[in-house]
Order: structure tokens, then sequence, then C-alpha cells
């Protein structure tokens, strides 16, 4: 019988390796970030989840390069979105998963694809070339 794992289990297993590749979806990003707003700033989330995503991404074979690994403008993104989201009352994961601010897709209203999966953005933190997100993105 398979048991679904608790988000603070899978926060556990992310920040000490053992999260497989297949396990590291999007779903478990915004699992990883909710659980890191809830002792820390977002400002400090962000900070802590640079760090944290590239340990874990070289942990389990994924390169950290212009090309592949790490985002920085996806992550800054999220980290906002399910702050933000979390503000506004979805303090429950399932809202937040729920949220439209932290789909998949959210961060294609703001930017074109190309743009936002160029290297300058994955490197880097990059404006939006599309609209104006609806609150001012996190920075440190």
């Amino acid at each position: 019988m398979e048991t679904t794992r608790t988000p603070e289990a899978i926060f556990e297993d992310f920040i000490n390796g053992r999260l497989g590749k297949g396990e590291w979806t999007h779903e478990a990003h915004l699992i990883t970030c909710h659980q890191a707003l809830q002792t820390r700033s977002p400002a400090e989330t962000l900070d802590f989840l640079r760090e944290a995503i590239q340990t874990h991404n070289c942990g389990i074979g994924i390169e950290n390069s212009a090309t592949s690994g790490y985002h920085e403008t996806l992550t800054r993104f999220y980290v906002t979105a399910v702050s933000e989201a979390m503000a506004a009352g979805a303090t429950e994961l399932d809202a937040v998963l729920e949220a439209p601010s932290c789909g998949r897709e959210a961060p294609l209203v703001y930017w074109t694809r190309d743009v936002l999966f160029s290297s300058e953005a994955r490197l880097g933190w990059v404006e939006p070339d599309v609209a104006e997100t609806p609150w001012p993105i996190v920075a440190t």
C-alpha cells in the first residue's frame, strides 16, 4: 500500500538530498517554497532556495548552467507568487497549489517563452516583457 508523504517529509527529503530526480516536480518546488516560507521571509526564502535548489540539483545529477538547472527568474517569481497567495489567505498548501498564480504556466502571462527560458533569465533576474506582475517581485 502506497503512502503519500507529507509536505514536511518532502521538504526534509529535499534539504537532506533524498528527493529523487523524478520527484523534483513543479509541485515539489511549490511545496519546498511553501515550507520555507513558514519560518522565513520571502527574501530569506529566496536566499535559502537559491542555494538549496542548486545543491539539490547537483546531488541528483542536474547541472546548474546557462541552459539547465537552477532558474533565477522563475525562482523569484514563484517565491513571490507563493508568498502573495499565502498573504491573500491561501495558507493551506492545497490552496497554494491551486492558486492560478502558482500554476506551471503562470509566468507565461508576464514573459514570452523566449525571454523566460533564455540563459539571461536562468542566470539572473529578467524583467517581464509581456505584462507587469500584480505584485513586486521579491529581491535580495
